[in-house]
């Protein structure tokens, strides 16, 4: 054993050693050479042991030195390896080109931002004789793949962790039909950067491409064009310009505020109060635990307290690379409710397609009309679309399989109006083929102010939506387990519950009517036991339908250490007694919870508020 493990220092030893002739990153190659001369086994493991894994997501990890985080050089051997994959790809790669965009993060000890990143990455890909469109400040994801389509270009990067950790910077990639990757790209790119580890020539010159005649700043077109073609998402501009309707913003110390203010005066409402304190960019998110308005209300602290100041009843929070939304309204109790992504997601599926009905009378049209949803998001949508006669698809969880979808559709003459996840995201505009955050806002500010009209608050709506297609209750959250094998073995013991190959038949006084295992490939409810939507075995996902009507979902995170579920108790329209639908909901998940997820015997950390 002793062996073995010297033998694997060495090796770690060696990557470090190669590490230091290509890093020219001054703190991270100083890191590396003090782990090196400590002989730090452990560390060195930490930073060597293996690379960072390229998937459907890009990549996602904490800035910091060696192969297994995000910094210089491995920015510039995964963009070699995507140049080459799009060389492959695409013959008039050189004649149209990229564009990529970058958040406002930054890590002072190695040195790393956001920007130094999309730099590196300019570079590579002009370096190649390949034109770029790097985007001159800090922009919304959502630009990235609007700029894509917008301009015809082969590709899209965005570099941002969106609201993971302030130490952590991600890289995302979208592909010429402006949705995020999907297989086999994501195996094709990581191969080829597997091929491409060593710095090309002018590589660490980033100053190179300031003068570069292939070097293109698409902010100024791409902020006229986009606020342009998201107008044809306002009807409403009398209503917006007399609303006396007041609202509060917070971009979480991200990207947000320039482009919802913006927003707000394409549509003609007066501009929301920003909350001050996180208003601008700050790598350090000072004022929150997490950036992630989806946490809940500690997030929104600030904003509740200069809402109840200013006499907002609403308030709309961006993450901090603002393509996700969520919405917050003073209730008459005085109380706040924070919407849930699933009850957003009910409410603007409703108005988008109320407005759709208004301003077409073609009564046939209705046939070519489609929403989209993940398949562990609330299914009110399916709802609406049975009771209104447009089509409901779902998909696997992740907008890159709605917005992969949703170009399908359109390239087929179809009109797709509105997808969205439970994960507050939203895509309300089909100039935008990925959640933005940023259109979401202010359509939900004009639907608000539309409603006030009619002396309805949100919340009134969401009920009356409820009361006319059926009540759709959910509940979703998470644990965070960081070690994978725990992980393996709690979905392996679901897949062996009553003995080898069988799956539960009951959790706790829930008996269980159906099973779908979209890691396998199995779903009980297929004459062929077969799934219908796509498998992956590289991620855990199982689906339980239940004889109350109940489904629950659990899955793994692809970007964060956590086992998440989803929960749904759906009602024929007309049974409204919510509170004992409520009620089954919470004993149902108590019951997943206790007998499926065994946090206590598992080690699992609960989600806290």
């Amino acid at each position: 054993m002793a062996a073995r493990s010297s033998a694997g220092d060495g090796a770690l030893r060696r990557a470090a050693e190669q590490w230091l002739l290509w890093d020219k990153n001054p703190k991270t190659s100083a890191i590396v050479k003090q782990l090196v001369a400590d002989g730090n086994a452990r560390e060195l493991q930490k930073y060597f042991g293996s690379r960072m894994e390229f998937g459907t997501a890009g990549l996602r990890a904490a800035m910091g030195a060696g192969i297994s985080h995000m910094n210089d050089l491995t920015i510039i051997q995964t963009t070699q390896g995507f140049c080459r994959y799009l060389e492959k790809n695409f013959s008039d790669l050189k004649k149209r080109g990229v564009v990529i965009g970058f958040d406002a993060r930054a890590h002072l000890s190695s040195g790393g931002s956001s920007k130094r990143f999309a730099r590196l990455a300019a570079n590579t890909f002009i370096s190649q004789g390949v034109p770029v469109y790097l985007f001159s400040d800090i922009t919304p994801t959502p630009f990235v793949p609007y700029t894509v389509t917008h301009l015809k270009l082969c590709a899209g990067i965005m570099v941002t962790a969106s609201h993971n950790p302030k130490q952590d910077n991600g890289y995302k990639v979208y592909w010429e039909n402006g949705a995020q990757i999907i297989s086999p790209h994501d195996k094709g790119i990581s191969q080829a950067i597997e091929e491409n580890q060593e710095p090309w020539p002018q590589a660490w010159d980033d100053k190179l491409i300031d003068s570069s005649l292939l070097l293109h700043d698409p902010y100024a077109t791409v902020n006229k064009d986009y606020f342009k073609d998201i107008q044809k998402q306002c009807f409403h501009r009398n209503i917006n310009k007399e609303t006396n309707l007041k609202f509060v913003h917070t971009s979480v110390h991200g990207v947000g505020h320039k482009f919802v203010q913006l927003a707000f005066k394409a549509f003609d409402l007066s501009p929301p109060f920003a909350v001050p304190e996180q208003k601008d960019p700050d790598p350090e998110f000072p004022t929150v635990k997490y950036p992630n308005p989806e946490e809940g209300k500690g997030v929104l602290t600030l904003s509740f307290a200069l809402a109840e100041k200013d006499g907002a009843k609403i308030i709309l929070a961006n993450d901090p690379d603002a393509d996700r939304l969520a919405v917050a309204e003073k209730q008459e109790s005085g109380e706040w409710k924070v919407f849930s992504g699933n009850e957003l997601g009910a409410l603007l599926g409703w108005w988008i397609f109320t407005c759709w009905k208004n301003h077409n009378r073609d009564t046939c049209a209705i046939k070519d009309v489609y929403m989209l949803s993940s398949t562990v998001s609330s299914k009110i949508l399916r709802a609406i679309a049975l009771k209104e006669g447009f089509h409901f698809e779902e998909t696997l969880t992740g907008f890159k399989w709605m917005g992969n979808r949703a170009k399908q559709l359109m390239d087929q003459g179809k009109a797709v109006l509105f997808a969205f996840e439970e994960a507050i995201g939203y895509m309300c505009c089909p100039a935008v083929l990925d959640k933005d955050g940023v259109s979401a806002a202010v359509i939900t500010a004009e639907m608000a102010s539309y409603l006030a009209t009619r002396n309805l608050s949100l919340s009134q709506q969401l009920k009356a939506v409820y009361d006319e297609y059926g009540f759709h209750i959910t509940k979703a959250s998470y644990f965070i387990c960081h070690d994978p094998k725990v992980i393996q073995q709690l979905f392996d013991n679901l897949r062996n519950f009553d003995g080898k190959n069988t799956y539960p038949k009951s959790c706790g006084r829930f008996k269980v009517s159906g099973i779908r295992d979209l890691t396998t490939g199995y779903d009980s409810s297929q004459p062929d036991q077969k799934a219908i939507l796509p498998t992956s075995k590289s991620s855990q996902m199982i689906t339980f339908t239940f004889a109350n009507g109940g489904v629950a979902t659990m899955r793994t995170s692809g970007t964060e250490p956590k086992i998440k579920y989803y929960s749904e108790l759906c009602a024929p329209p007309g049974n409204s007694d919510v509170e004992q639908l409520k009620k089954e909901l919470d004993e149902l998940v108590n019951a997943l919870e206790k007998h499926f997820f065994q946090p206590e015997k598992n080690n699992l950390q609960r989600k806290t508020e």
